[in-house]
């Protein structure tokens, strides 16, 4: 997961209004932009705003953990709540127009939190700690997600998982997964990683064998196409915490989650 602008100056309040769904056209709704001519806002609050907004506690074990009544957690139970009624009628409609449809998940911070490795490494990026951190398999599950990867299923609705975790993470990720009760399609058919070493030829435009130069909206919105257009789906909810997780069409309807702690362009 390449991650830039590694705390990006929205807030607790920008996360809570980029909870919700969000249409065509308002792709950069919540951004913000790093050319601002005013003083910024001051580091030490904005994470004393994110603190407030999870809810983040330290367990017996030194794990910043979030909590089930915090901010946070309303804004996922409402998007979730909202998310299965779409899903329910979605699904009832593509069934009888004889369509095939499906829900794509992102993993980091869509279904599992990395609020702990945020906190101790405070919000700084490095791909070693990173990958560490990703090879544990130990993340807690974001509030409510695994839950909606089995309604969607239990619906009829075929799961994939569109992530930015490179492909020597997935054994990893699949573990994780299958810990936090996401352990739905969790074949190499449905899980969808970065292989700069191979990637796959509906890529090409802009992956080649050892070279990788695709944007994350470029790889996510490129995949989508491809289980659309190849794999004969018709993705009707697609989930994201970033918004470059979402653009680039391919979805009926998105879903940002809230995550004020990182932006990936």
């Amino acid at each position: 997961m390449h991650k830039t602008l590694r705390i990006a100056a929205i807030g607790a309040a920008c996360a809570v209004a980029g909870a919700a769904l969000y249409g065509a056209g308002a792709a950069t709704a919540g951004q913000s932009t790093a050319n601002s001519t005013h003083e910024p806002y001051n580091i030490g609050l904005l994470v004393k705003d994110i603190d407030t907004y999870y809810g983040t506690t330290a367990d017996a074990a030194g794990v910043y953990q979030a909590s089930p009544t915090s901010p946070y957690a309303k804004d996922l139970a409402a998007l979730d709540k909202a998310a299965k009624k779409y899903i329910d009628q979605a699904a009832r409609k593509a069934h009888h127009r004889g369509e095939k449809p499906a829900v794509v998940f992102d993993i980091d911070d869509t279904l599992l939190l990395s609020l702990d490795y945020e906190k101790k490494t405070n919000y700084t990026y490095n791909s070693a700690t990173w990958a560490d951190y990703v090879a544990k398999a130990d993340r807690p599950a974001v509030f409510g997600s695994p839950e909606l990867v089995r309604y969607a299923t239990s619906k009829g609705v075929e799961v994939f998982y569109n992530s930015g975790l490179k492909e020597s993470q997935r054994a990893a990720a699949v573990e994780n997964l299958k810990k936090v009760g996401a352990d739905v399609n969790l074949d190499a058919a449905h899980v969808f990683l970065k292989d700069a070493a191979s990637p796959p030829s509906y890529l090409s435009a802009c992956a080649t064998p050892g070279t990788w130069n695709c944007t994350t909206v470029q790889y996510k919105s490129g995949t989508r196409r491809h289980i659309e257009d190849d794999l004969g789906y018709e993705i009707i909810a697609n989930f994201g915490d970033q918004y470059s997780d979402l653009d680039g069409g391919y979805a009926d309807r998105t879903y940002k989650l809230p995550n004020p702690t990182y932006f990936v362009s």
